[in-house]
């Protein structure tokens, strides 16, 4: 999945740097920074920015510069375009910037335009000036202080509306590690993500329920564990804690995708079938038994074609003797559940 990370000028160039390799070895090849935070007046941006740049290019990771009317000339440039002979390549325009001139730069940069606040009138005049919207993103604000952020249905009615323009869709999840200052409360677009220190669900409900095409983590570091699980993510699975029947435990080795054509029932394991299980007998039918949410499932031999498939349950569903419970997902993963979906894979994390 499309997922990114979020750097300041006054982290620290040793520190931005340690970010960044970790977050090109986990599959991130994307990055959000601002040069307009106020507590960061008295930090060399000119040489904080062009450090970062630097760093993310040797790393493969592509910069998205926030950048106001003033952003040039305190970096010692003449204009925004002398910003791609520091090899920027995506620009998010904060307020001052006209249709014309945003439609301009549009044909030296990637824009990335203000989700939350962009109306269609201003989308209007961009087309009217000549702009190129395939080269438009729509990336929605993370908000510092608490009871100011945006509610889950608002953002995805607004990204349904920027989509019938054909825009790609950001937003923001709030860190668990290093966490932005000066308030330190996080950096979500989501209001109600704030105090949930789960960075992979909070990203799967505007992946999933929002229709976002990536989310970046707003402030500056992730604890050990976040980083393990976004990076997961990020390689386009989630691990789930999970017990699992010894003699099935073989099926932990691979990560299982669900089908496109999602159930509201189960996951569907993609991979299963194609799974030998070195003993036919583990495929016989066993002790039939009620099954819960998050059970894991087998199809047994008297499910025909469909024996060895494996499944995990998103609700409680009737007894079966074509099907084995062979597991079952830990309850603190069960409300990943409904967003395991449409081609996610799956990863079994034994405990």
């Amino acid at each position: 999945m499309n997922t990114g990370i979020s750097l300041y000028c006054g982290t620290g160039e040793e520190k931005n740097e340690e970010i960044i390799e970790q977050a090109a070895a986990a599959g991130i090849r994307c990055a959000f920074t601002s040069l307009q935070i106020p507590e960061e007046d008295r930090v060399n941006k000119h040489d904080a920015a062009e450090k970062m740049l630097s760093v993310c290019k040797k790393f493969g990771l592509h910069l998205i510069l926030d950048v106001g009317p003033n952003t040039a000339e305190n970096l010692g440039c003449r204009s925004p375009y002398d910003l791609q002979d520091w090899g920027v390549t995506h620009i998010r325009l904060d307020d001052g910037y006209s249709p014309q001139q945003a439609a301009e730069l549009s044909r030296i940069f990637h824009i990335v335009f203000n989700a939350s606040t962009v109306s269609a009138a201003e989308i209007n005049e961009w087309k009217k000036s000549g702009a190129d919207l395939t080269r438009f993103t729509a990336c929605h604000n993370y908000y510092p202080k608490p009871w100011t952020g945006l509610s889950l249905n608002y953002v995805a009615q607004i990204n349904r509306r920027l989509k019938t323009y054909g825009f790609q869709t950001m937003a923001f999840v709030p860190g668990d590690g290093i966490l932005r200052g000066p308030l330190y409360e996080g950096l979500p677009t989501i209001e109600m993500h704030r105090r949930r220190k789960d960075v992979v669900l909070n990203a799967l409900e505007l992946f999933m329920d929002a229709a976002c095409d990536m989310v970046l983590i707003g402030d500056v570091s992730l604890s050990e564990k976040s980083w393990d699980a976004w990076a997961d993510l990020s390689r386009g699975f989630v691990s789930l804690p999970a017990e699992l029947d010894p003699r099935y435990q073989y099926l932990a080795a691979t990560v299982h995708h669900d089908r496109r054509d999602s159930s509201d029932y189960v996951f569907r394991s993609v991979e299963s079938r194609g799974i030998d299980p070195f003993d036919s007998s583990l495929l016989e039918p066993a002790e039939e038994r009620e099954c819960e949410a998050g059970d894991i499932l087998l199809s047994n031999s008297a499910y025909k074609r469909y024996q060895g498939e494996l499944e995990i349950a998103r609700v409680a569903l009737p007894p079966d003797p074509r099907v084995n419970v062979i597991g079952h997902i830990d309850k603190q993963a069960l409300p990943y559940l409904p967003y395991l979906r449409n081609g996610l894979g799956v990863r079994l994390a034994l405990k």
